[in-house]
């Protein structure tokens, strides 16, 4: 076979060139220089950046259920346990020890890998349903433990975090507003998002997508599918806790309504509601989610509702989320013009 024709697809057409790498990088400078002056293109109010802030850290949030959900095929009920422990590290270490925001950061992580660890190994050998009770079970117990110890703080959590400072050219960056903490969360959200890429393109990412769609074949191919579970169930803890230890940071305090089901259901949405195995899918259901509590909120309990039945009408009517949706419709348009 000619070099030509094995370059062409099954209809003859020639293969489609790749894109330069120095073409996609340009690319992704200019989505986020516009996503950086997004705000101040909407109007620059203090709700306009509440707004693009919160939905940097639920994506970021989301990512860590993202990886576990699309590579793994697993749903984690814990999530919201790095989530909290993320958040909870920073405040206490913050407020009662005085730790700036970067050591924070890093023993955050820290305690979100131990407790990963933890969690996967007692969760190693299960798989889906039991996998999600384990995990629910985990957030739960620690809902509980954060409600009742006095050292946490107890139902009242942690208050008094301080401003989020970090080191900068000539001196101290201080967030004093949700306008000057837009720029580090896009900073933290970039990062994730670039972390995901890699992961996906990673070993890694192609043997636990390899684990997921055949087990017993990837175990056979010399794959140790347990490790692969445990590596990437691991790699998902601090990309949680990263979003609560911006979290910490935003809201100035932490409390254990952290860890209740309202933020798991909108972990789910956020990476069921576009589809799963998409860069850009958390972001744009944490997006479309926050947009909705922030500019268009129709109360507490109301937007519990609605979030609630969102998930449940996208996983009915299609659980390939809002992709699968379109991937139908375009299908049906071209079915018709035959």
């Amino acid at each position: 076979m000619t070099a030509d024709v094995a370059t062409r697809g099954t209809t003859g057409a020639p293969a489609a060139r790749r894109v330069p790498t120095w073409a996609r990088a340009l690319l992704w400078v200019v989505l986020v220089a516009l996503a950086y002056l997004l705000p101040s293109l909407l109007g620059g109010s203090d709700r306009i950046y509440t707004t693009v802030v919160l939905v940097a850290i639920f994506a970021i949030m989301s990512y860590g259920v993202d990886v576990v959900l699309s590579y793994l095929g697993e749903v984690s009920l814990g999530h919201t346990l790095f989530w909290a422990a993320g958040a909870y590290t920073t405040a206490i270490l913050a407020v009662r020890s005085g730790w700036t925001p970067i050591p924070a950061l890093l023993a955050s992580i820290v305690v979100t890998v131990l407790l990963a660890l933890l969690l996967g190994l007692a969760t190693l050998r299960t798989r889906e349903f039991v996998f999600s009770l384990v995990t629910y079970a985990a957030a739960i117990i620690g809902l509980t433990v954060v409600q009742n110890t006095q050292a946490l703080g107890g139902s009242d959590g942690v208050v008094g975090v301080p401003l989020l400072e970090l080191p900068a050219f000539g001196g101290t960056y201080v967030a004093r507003t949700n306008a000057e903490l837009w720029p580090i969360a896009l900073v933290c959200l970039v990062l994730v998002v670039l972390l995901v890429a890699r992961f996906r393109r990673s070993r890694l990412g192609t043997t636990a997508l390899m684990a997921q769609m055949n087990g017993e074949l990837s175990t056979a191919m010399g794959v140790d599918v347990r490790r692969t579970r445990m590596l990437v169930f691991v790699l998902s803890a601090p990309i949680t806790a990263l979003a609560g230890w911006l979290y910490a940071y935003q809201r100035s305090y932490v409390s254990p309504d952290l860890l209740s089901p309202t933020f798991l259901l909108f972990m789910l949405t956020a990476v069921i509601l576009p589809g799963r195995r998409l860069l850009l899918g958390p972001l744009v259901g944490a997006l479309l989610l926050t947009s909705q509590q922030q500019l268009a909120s129709l109360g507490g309990d109301a937007d519990k509702i609605v979030l609630g039945g969102v998930l449940a009408v996208v996983l009915l009517a299609s659980p390939t989320g809002l992709v699968g949706i379109w991937h139908g419709l375009v299908r049906r348009v071209r079915g018709s013009r035959r």
